[in-house]
């Protein structure tokens, strides 16, 4: 671990901007998916993120800077372009494309009959798990995702992106849907169960992960408990995120019932058999506070 090590203030995921893509879904029939473009109101999207993500960045005196990692495909890249708009060349730390957030692979040309029918089996066998033919499901994108979070950590730790020093150093992603939904699954631990409840993010949507003043990354500092429960986050997982905003690393423990009681009935009915003594013993004190009372 990097003696110096200053993790980032923020770490902020973004979708693209609206593409041909998500106007026609004829458009994959006749390009790669790589190559779909934006949209013009892609574009303007993408521009009113930037002025966002630099409000969010920007919100106090202090000097800071922002690294860019993005997707290698178009509607991406162009997200980009349009998002750096919004800052000077000072305050743009550095960029690097990052072939593993690339969208999940659908396979190559789509027919689009085929695709609609594809996706209907997806819901019936499960959004994680299922596999387009020719493509990737979820869990493959997990697995490179999971590559590119050991390469951002080493990144972090031996401080190549953040060569300033600064304590105001954010890390924006610039991706997709499915890819940004991941990483927050494999950050936060959520289960497959939890990932089937996430709602996909709007084009040039943001989801902002901030440093809590214990250590630990929380996306309640930000967002409110709406956004979150908007976004399909059950109330255990709000929960979790408002704990994460102030709990120290060194105090962190995982008790969150997708960690233990999940997997292990025998304890959830020890846990509820326990509340019941409890609850049993603190009526007999009262009762035996109040024979003492009449007496």
């Amino acid at each position: 671990m990097g003696s110096n090590r200053i993790l980032p203030k923020r770490i902020i995921l973004v979708r693209h901007g609206e593409s041909q893509g998500n106007l026609d879904n004829a458009a994959y029939t006749t390009t790669a998916d790589h190559r779909i473009p934006l949209t013009a109101a892609g574009v303007r999207q993408a521009r009113e993120a930037g002025a966002e993500i630099r409000r969010i960045v920007a919100w106090s005196e202090e000097d800071w800077r922002v690294y860019f990692y993005v997707s290698p495909y178009a509607r991406t890249r162009a997200t980009l372009s349009e998002i750096g708009r919004s800052f000077s060349r000072r305050e743009i730390a550095g960029v690097r494309e990052e072939c593993r957030i690339r969208e999940q692979d659908f396979g190559n040309f789509q027919e689009e009959k085929k695709m609609q029918a594809d996706k209907k089996k997806r819901q019936r066998f499960g959004r994680f798990f299922f596999r387009f033919p020719e493509g990737e499901s979820a869990a493959d994108v997990y697995d490179r995702v999971t590559s590119f979070l050991e390469s951002l950590w080493r990144d972090i730790d031996m401080n190549r992106i953040n060569r300033c020093g600064i304590s105001n150093f954010n890390i924006v992603i610039v991706s997709h849907g499915v890819t940004s939904r991941v990483f927050l699954m494999k950050w936060f631990r959520w289960t497959v169960e939890q990932f089937e409840r996430l709602h996909n993010l709007t084009n040039c949507q943001v989801r902002v992960m901030q440093l809590g003043a214990g250590g630990e990354y929380s996306l309640a500092i930000h967002h409110s408990d709406e956004e979150m429960k908007g976004w399909g986050l059950s109330q255990e997982m709000i929960t979790d995120q408002k704990m994460r905003a102030t709990a120290k690393k060194s105090d962190w423990i995982d008790d969150c019932p997708w960690h233990l009681n999940d997997f292990f009935q025998h304890l959830r009915e020890s846990d509820e058999a326990d509340c019941l003594e409890e609850d049993q013993q603190d009526s007999l004190n009262l009762i035996g506070d109040r024979s003492i009372d009449c007496s």
